[in-house]
Parts: C-alpha cells; structure tokens; sequence
C-alpha cells in the first residue's frame, strides 16, 4: 500500500489521478441561452400583462385581459382552453412575483444548463412547468393561478439530485437548504398556490432521476430520456384535464 494525500491506496491506484467532477455556475454570457431566453419571454409576458390592463405594482390580484384569458384556471381549462396550462406559467402577479422567479430562474438556469446541457434543461423546465399546472388544478382548480414557480421548484429538485449524483456535495447541500426554506415559505403564505411548487418539485425529481439513471445504466440513454421525459409531460397534461 501507498501513502497518499487522501489515504492508503494500492500502487496502481496511487499512480492514477483521480477525476474531478465540478458544476460551476456558467455565468459567462451565452453558457446558459434557454434561462436567458426564458427571462426573456417572462418579462415581456409581463410587461404585455401591464399593457393589456394590469396595474404595474408590488403585487395586484386578477386583472388585464392577458391576465384573465392565460392564466390557470379549472373551469377554462374544462371548457377546452388547455393552452392555460402552459400560458400561466410565464405570466405573473406583480413585480414582486417576477422579480423572485427571475432571480431563482437565473441562479439555477446558470448552474444547472450548463450542467446537464441546454435540450435537457428545457426538458426539466416545460416539465416541471406542467407537474405544476396539474398540481395547481389539483389543489385550487377554481382560482386564478399564474408563476413560473413551478417550473424554478422542479429546477431546484434536479439541481439537487444531480449534484448529488455527480458528487458535489457542498452544492447539493445548499441547494437542498434552498429547497427547504421555500417549501416552509410555500405552506406559511397564503397567496401561493402550494400545489403548483410540490407539482413541480416532484416533476423535477423524476426528471432528475431518469437523467441520472441514463448516465449511470442505460444502454441508449437518449432513447430513455426523450420517453420518459414524454411520458412524464403527458401524465402531467392529462392530469391536469382530468381534475379540470
């Protein structure tokens, strides 16, 4: 055996080097094009929610026309509107709303795109975005519900689980106290749709866990991450019209 920095190893081993794993935040421009395009869409969604009647303040309840045709709500979707399923998770209820969701949107966009690529991001966004919608449904089918919360709740679970697999333990600690912080501030607000963050962070996790089943087993992980992720999405619609 070989004294090392790191232990006893046997002389083989000691004469390899062992391979290091790091997730870095990507925050170089350009490093993480879907957040940045994400953003993008978010704010001018909103900006064309203030242009279409909403009133521009810290917060403000149902109001515009954008508003009220894209937003989440059961008895629309019921009646055939399932595009709100999508639609209300780039809008938002005042600058307090979005500018919390970009900021989380941001902060996890540049360290998880560059992370597990940018197909694969958005792949975990659109279906967390969706696991939400159904949750909200779930839990409030008859009120108004709008964010990208959902979507930025499954960021945070497979930012979690995939700096676990990849062995970044100090991120996937700070990151898992992230977590906590919003599911205790998510059950203590009465005006957040606790059903839509829970709808996406489990959405998320699953998505994180097929990522890390393909890297670790698969034998055509491609193959079995566009199904799953298919699957996932398509549970997660039918779902949300089925509680509709």
């Amino acid at each position: 055996m070989t004294v090392t920095p790191v232990g006893m190893r046997c002389p083989e081993c000691a004469r390899d080097r062992t391979r290091v794993t790091r997730m870095t935040p990507g925050l170089r421009l350009g490093s993480a094009p879907a957040t940045y395009a994400l953003i993008a869409i978010n704010v001018i969604a909103f900006l064309a929610e203030v242009a279409t009647g909403s009133p521009l303040t810290i917060t403000f309840d149902a109001g515009g026309s954008l508003f009220r045709e894209g937003s989440l709500f059961g008895p629309a979707v019921a009646n055939g509107d399932w595009y709100r399923l999508v639609t209300a998770g780039f809008l938002h209820a005042g600058i307090a709303h979005i500018a919390f969701n970009m900021f989380a949107l941001y902060i996890l966009g540049t360290l998880l795109e560059p992370g597990i690529g940018t197909p694969r991001f958005l792949a975990v966004y659109f279906v967390s975005l969706l696991a939400g919608s159904f949750g909200a449904l779930l839990l409030s089918p008859d009120s108004h519900t709008v964010g990208a919360s959902g979507a930025i709740f499954g960021l945070m679970s497979a930012a979690f689980i995939v700096a676990r697999h990849r062995g970044v333990e100090q991120l996937a600690g700070q990151i898992g106290v992230f977590i906590i912080i919003n599911i205790f501030f998510t059950l203590g607000v009465g005006s957040i749709s606790v059903g839509g963050h829970f709808g996406g962070l489990i959405g998320g996790a699953l998505c994180a866990l097929l990522i890390v089943y393909s890297e670790r087993r698969a034998r055509r992980p491609v193959e079995l991450e566009v199904l799953g992720m298919v699957a996932l999405a398509a549970i997660s619609v039918a779902g949300a019209l089925a509680v509709a």
